[in-house]
């Protein structure tokens, strides 16, 4: 989530200016599969005069309702994605609670008891506890997904996922537009449970495998938590986890981790993003690991009028590190079929209309080439 300054943990993104972008015949094939245009004010006719599509996220139940009257104003370039991000987990409770500070109490607790008290602790608690909202029931927050997921037959799950790295700030909940918030906010020394995390993801993923519906998911300092999610759910939900596609956004995990999760997992593509991916030179090893057709970009950015740009920065460094050619402007005949011949704008293209199809075939495990060679020498005793 890029230059949200008003949410936990969140580092202001970098506001150098990105390469211009391409030919207006080209942009319109770009995809920025990652951005949050409600987190900002939208200048009038923003979004007519937008080139490209998005896919505009929510994260918490108060802009929910926001993305859906952007895409319900704007149907052929927004793709809505609707979800709960987990920097706001601890707002949804699993279960009915007797009160808000039971429910945030059994999420943050204090010592033991019979261990030794820390009044510093408690009143970190009872200090953030003023800030907190009334905790909204998972029940009722899956019951809004499905009837905003109904309501757009394209619309995507997002943004969601895991988090070890943010703290919950001492501040109340922001208003629309959330990048307007004033500064950045003192961090209490709470975290959220991975567990409620992992509860309230699975949740919202087992939705999204019933109404076939693609993903889009975040993944911050977790990435051993990542990987045993996605096989829990791949063992969990069978051949319907195969039917959607899931996108680690900006995507934070090692080229090793990417790598085993590819071989393992034919519906997991990665999106990286100028304003999150490029702080770190890992991010080209990255690239460079991730196969041809697994790969998109993002923006991953609040201010519409950047989302182009910058998506269409990382498509350039995407094609620098591919060695892809970028096309100037766009032709529909050239290269034809030939996929080796095309530039990198289609080849983006195709991999979001692979992640938009899903129904993806499943892993073919490999022989082991030992127990191989025995069944051939088995084979020519009998």
């Amino acid at each position: 989530m890029g230059s949200r300054s008003d949410l936990p943990g969140a580092a202001t993104a970098s506001t150098s200016s990105p390469r211009p972008p391409g030919h207006p015949s080209v942009l319109a094939h770009l995809v920025d599969v990652h951005c949050h245009p409600t987190d900002s004010p939208i200048p009038p006719d923003a979004l007519a005069a937008l080139p490209h599509r998005i896919c505009a996220m929510a994260s918490r139940q108060s802009d929910q309702a926001l993305v859906r009257a952007l895409a319900t104003a704007h149907p052929a370039t927004v793709v809505p994605c609707f979800g709960y991000h987990p920097w706001f987990a601890h707002w949804i409770a699993l279960a009915p609670a007797p009160s808000k500070e039971a429910h945030y109490r059994a999420l943050f607790p204090s010592p033991a008891p019979g261990a030794a008290a820390k009044p510093q602790q408690e009143d970190a608690f009872r200090r953030l506890l003023a800030c907190l909202p009334e905790p909204i029931l998972l029940s009722d927050v899956l019951a809004d997904l499905r009837a905003n997921l109904g309501a757009f037959p394209q619309a995507m799950l997002g943004e969601v996922g895991l988090d070890r790295a943010c703290r919950i700030p001492f501040a109340p909940p922001a208003p629309p537009p959330y990048a307007e918030a004033d500064g950045a906010r003192e961090l209490s020394p709470f975290t959220i449970p991975l567990e409620h995390q992992v509860a309230v993801l699975e949740a919202q993923l087992a939705l999204a495998a019933e109404l076939k519906r693609n993903v889009s998911m975040h993944s911050v300092k977790c990435q051993q938590a990542t990987v045993e999610l996605l096989q829990r759910m791949k063992v969990k939900h069978g051949e319907s986890w195969l039917r959607i596609s899931v996108d680690m956004h900006s995507c934070g995990l090692s080229a090793q981790t990417w790598a085993d999760i590819e071989r393992q997992h034919s519906n997991v593509f990665l999106s990286l993003s100028t304003v999150i991916n490029a702080r770190s030179t890992a991010h080209k090893a990255l690239i460079a690991t991730c196969s041809p057709n697994r790969i998109l970009v993002e923006s991953d950015f609040n201010d519409i009028r950047l989302s182009g740009p910058y998506t269409w920065d990382m498509l350039l460094t995407v094609a620098e590190v591919k060695g892809w050619r970028v096309e100037e402007v766009w032709d529909e005949g050239t290269a034809g079929n030939d996929a080796a011949q095309w530039g990198a704008v289609r080849r983006l293209e195709e991999n979001w209309n692979a992640f938009v199809r899903g129904n993806h075939e499943p892993v073919k495990k490999k022989r082991d080439r030992k127990r191989l060679v025995l069944d051939e020498s088995e084979s020519e005793e009998d």
